[in-house]
């Protein structure tokens, strides 16, 4: 295939990702289809082993950040259609966004604990979500070191990225960008997001739904300035990778 063929029907597929509502719908189902069977297919080569599994797990993020980001550049877009702005800050914008940060992080860990309340109820029995991948973590401050860096990555922007900047847009685009459109695309985007937690258990899955319900919420209501949310998602990290490590102590 020519270089101008090649150009013409990538500038197709960019028209379609823009137009046609069956194809916008089909590229959020190939991201998890393509996701899900990457993990199924590798994983077994993980065994038992938590570094293995969790690297399993940070390579599917990043090939969804990388498909993300192909889905951008086809329609002629970039990451600011997200909201995700790169260049200089002011001291008053930067004291700005770190303010509005802790305050969706508050609404995020009070999601997480109304979805907590609300297992308790369910199941009669208040456990806490499956964390034993982790274990690794329990007294190792280098291992911490290293998975707080990937997990800055991965975690906190990476799954920003895809299950608030590319989920809600996408989803609500199938809708044509209408109100209604936009409060499906929080809600399925939240369920979503708890759904890929099933490693934490049902607990787990309710907690992070519930979580990612109010961190959408806040994506909307602050005009999409994603970096706020990946600020907000950054601390809740780094407590929970803390407490991790800290568990044999």
């Amino acid at each position: 295939m020519t270089d101008k063929a090649s150009n013409s029907l990538l500038a197709k597929l960019g028209n379609q990702l823009h137009k046609n509502k069956l194809v916008k719908a089909g590229e959020i189902l190939l991201l998890f289809i393509f996701t899900y069977t990457f993990i199924k297919l590798i994983m077994p080569l993980a065994g038992d082993n938590p570094l293995l599994i969790q690297a399993v797990v940070w390579t599917a993020n990043i090939l969804m950040l990388i498909y993300v980001w192909i889905g951008l550049k086809l329609r002629g877009e970039s990451w600011k259609d997200f909201g995700l702005v790169f260049g200089s800050i002011s001291l008053r914008s930067a004291v700005k966004v770190t303010l509005l940060s802790l305050l969706v992080f508050v609404l995020a860990i009070a999601g997480f604990i109304i979805g907590s309340v609300i297992m308790a109820n369910i199941t009669g029995i208040p456990e806490g979500a499956n964390m034993s991948g982790y274990d690794y973590l329990k007294g190792n401050i280098w291992m911490l070191i290293i998975t707080l860096a990937g997990v800055y990555i991965v975690s906190s922007f990476g799954e920003e990225v895809i299950y608030r900047g590319f989920l809600i847009n996408r989803i609500s685009q199938i809708g044509n960008d209408s109100k209604k459109a936009t409060i499906i695309a929080v809600i399925l985007s939240s369920i979503i997001f708890g759904l890929i937690h099933y490693a934490w258990g049902p607990m787990g899955i309710v907690q992070t739904g519930f979580m990612g319900l109010a961190l959408g919420i806040s994506y909307i209501k602050l005009k999409k300035r994603l970096w706020i949310l990946v600020l907000a998602h950054a601390y809740m990290d780094t407590i929970l990778m803390a407490q991790l490590y800290m568990a044999s102590n």
